[in-house]
Formats: structure tokens, sequence, C-alpha cells
């Protein structure tokens, strides 16, 4: 598993690797943890595996070894960075990745052309689900260009903000009025989000959100309302939905301390501290220490949602319709909003890569975190297998006519 990464949610992808490495069935993959530190820098190695070991961060990374994808084409391996005069680098073969990265480089589509330069299998979103999923400008306008329920919302960058804050004040106030939600475009956990009831907070919330985001979201703030999350999982035409989970908040929106920090720890969650992100498969695992985190499952909630059952099966068909219009892959959690006030439900976000990867719903569905890591890593390989199928170059000899003094490329098409 490649996880970690230079990103605000570093920390909560850790959580999330060490709970699906600890998942992955030791019977059919050999798990190799592949940390990306918050400096760019890639390590592997057994110390990575006990969550526990991150508390020191200096004395774990120098217990690890330096690694680096082999850059050609189909060469699916790590490479060691060898220590010592006269070490040799060593070469850590893998069959599949599994990206455990939330936010910036990692969810953002960013790490998926990476693997596609590759031809590596990987899980979970492709470069434009990943890309569209960690941008909730162009989300809304992808998920309302599908005919899915949204709210109205305006944005603007960070640099029209700074160049004319009286204007786009005014430009919200008329639109949407008050109370409304900020948020940086593109990160995700509640990173920047606040509420604003007058000018005064909206100006704080949009300099904070510009301090992570070069583009700003503004959308209106339901009063009365319910937020309910669902779960996605599959790939192509074979998808199912979750069970329905309602967080529990006391705020206007589901904080970062809410998803994180409230406790408690997995039902039935980590076994073991294991971290991945690549699986070299049919290889027996590692053990690990325990994990002392929930990471997502740790939050408040109520599984299943208090819900009818055709507002259940109203929200479960919103979410698929919305992975397929993003065209997802592997395992997403879509978060709605009910509107109590007009009973109507909206559209909030996908996270393509959810924390804790929602097993925790799956779970609740009748699939464990094992069975959910096999589903996870057979829809890399169908993916790999389809890509395989389609054609991405012609077998022509163009460049033979220029041999020789032929004619220039000026004027060739």
């Amino acid at each position: 598993m490649i996880y970690g990464g230079p990103s605000v949610e570093h920390e909560i992808a850790v959580i999330s690797a060490s709970q699906a490495m600890a998942a992955a069935d030791p019977a059919k993959y050999e798990v190799i943890p592949i940390y990306i530190s918050k400096d760019g820098q890639w390590y592997t190695g057994q110390k990575l595996l006990d969550i526990a070991a991150y508390a020191d961060m200096p004395a774990l990374l120098r217990d690890c070894t330096r690694v680096h994808m082999a850059a050609d084409r189909g060469e699916h391996k790590l490479v060691t960075k060898a220590k010592g005069w006269f070490a040799k680098p060593q070469e850590i073969a893998l069959d599949v990745i599994l990206p455990v990265m939330h936010g910036a480089h990692g969810e953002d589509g960013c790490l998926q052309g990476f693997l596609e330069l590759l031809n590596i299998p990987y899980a979970g979103p492709g470069v434009l689900a990943a890309a569209v999923g960690m941008d909730k400008i162009m989300m809304k306008n992808i998920l309302a260009a599908n005919g899915l329920p949204v709210l109205d919302a305006g944005w603007f960058t960070a640099e029209e903000w700074f160049g004319g804050r009286e204007a786009k004040i005014a430009e919200i106030e008329n639109r949407l009025g008050y109370p409304v939600i900020v948020k940086p475009a593109d990160l995700g956990s509640s990173v920047g989000i606040a509420k604003a009831a007058d000018a005064a907070e909206l100006a704080a919330a949009l300099d904070d959100a510009a301090s992570f985001s070069r583009r700003l979201l503004i959308e209106p703030c339901l009063e009365d309302m319910r937020e309910i999350n669902c779960s996605v999982l599959g790939y192509g035409s074979k998808l199912r939905a979750s069970v329905c989970e309602e967080p529990l908040t006391d705020s206007a929106f589901l904080t970062y301390q809410d998803k994180y920090m409230g406790g408690g720890s997995a039902k039935g969650g980590v076994k073991g501290g294991k971290m991945a992100c690549a699986t070299k498969m049919s290889q027996p695992a590692k053990g690990a220490a325990g994990a002392k985190s929930g990471g997502m499952s740790s939050a408040r909630r109520r599984i299943p949602a208090d819900l009818t059952p055709e507002r259940t099966q109203e929200i479960q068909q919103v979410s698929q319709r919305a992975f397929v219009a993003l065209d997802g892959c592997g395992v997403a959690r879509i978060d709605v909003m009910i509107d109590n006030t007009q009973d109507k439900v909206y559209v909030n976000e996908i996270n393509t890569i959810p924390g804790s990867l929602s097993f925790y719903l799956w779970q609740e569905s009748g699939l464990d975190f094992t069975g959910l890591i096999d589903e996870l890593v057979e829809s890399a390989l169908w993916r790999q297998r389809n890509k395989e199928k389609l054609v991405y170059s012609y077998d022509t000899n163009i460049l033979a006519s220029f041999a020789g003094g032929g004619m220039g490329v000026k004027g060739a098409k």
C-alpha cells in the first residue's frame, strides 16, 4: 500500500492505511508498506507496520529503507536505495497497488497518473475520478450536469478574493445570503471549512480557506438538515451501496475533530498495525503491533441511519448515480444532506478514497474488512484487464518519411 504524502491529511492516511493493511488476508497477500513522508520521500520497512512507531518519526525512518518505483512502463517493482559503499540496490516486485491516501498528491489524480504511466494495476479512483472528486467546484458542476441534486453555490479564486473583498462579500450576500459554509475547493477531512453568519465571519472564513487552496467555494448553510453518508463499492456495472449512516455532531457540519478525534475504536477493526499501499499477491503478510486509533470508524455515528426504507433507497440510488457520474472505481463514500424544511436530498460530495475506506459501513452491510480488501484488489485487476483491451497506438512508420532529408515538420499533418 502507498500512504502518507505531502498533504494536510497525512496522519489520517496513516491511520486508514494501518487499518487496511491489518485487514488484508495473509494467506493471499504479502503486504508491502510504502510510506511517503511529508517531504515526499518514499520508504519501506517492517517497522512501518507498527503505528505506535510513528510517534518518533526520525527514529522510525532511520530504521526504514528509502525506495523509488522503477520508472520503466510495465516494471512493477520498488528499488531500494543502497546503504553503504558496497551495498547493492534490492528490487521488490509488486502486483497490485492500493493507494490509501487522502488529500493533495494522492487522492487528486497525481498519484493515479503516475501509476497509469507505469501501467501497474491499482485500486480506487482513476485519474479523472480522483481529480474531479477532490475538486468540490468541478464535482458540483459535473453532478449537476448529470441531473443530481446539489445546492446552489458561488466560487472564486483566492486572488479574486484578496483583490476585491467587499465586492465578493456583496456578491455572496446577494446570491446566497447568510448563513453560508466556506470551503477550500480541493481539501477533505473538513480542513479549512467554516460557517459564516455575517460579513465579518465570512471574511475570516475566506481568509482561512485561502491559506489552504487557491479556489474557494461558498454554499448556503442548511439550518435544519441531517447529514447522511453512504458508501458505494464496485466497478463498471457491478456496483452496490452500503447501509446508510448518520454522523452525530453538535456543530453545523462534521468537523475534523468529529471525524477523527471522537474517541472509541473500530468495532471488529484493526487487528494489527500493518500499513500498506502496494500489495504483493500470494505471499504471507508480516505481523504488526496494534493500531490505537479508529480513524473515521471512531467518530460518533448511527448505523444504520434512522430513515424510512424509501428514503434509504433514494439515498443509495443517488449515491450510485454520483459514483457513476464521476467514473468511480473501488470504494467511495458519498455524503448527502437532507433538507428537513423542504424534505429534499442533496448530494454534498464524494470521497473517492474515504477515511478508513468506509469499512465500518460495509461491515454493517455484511462484508468484513478482509472481504473489502479482496474486492478492491479485484477492482484493480478488472480495470487493468479492460485497459489492456484498448488500442493506444498504431503500428505505423510515419517518422521514416523524415529520414534522409524528407519533408520537414512544417506543413505536416
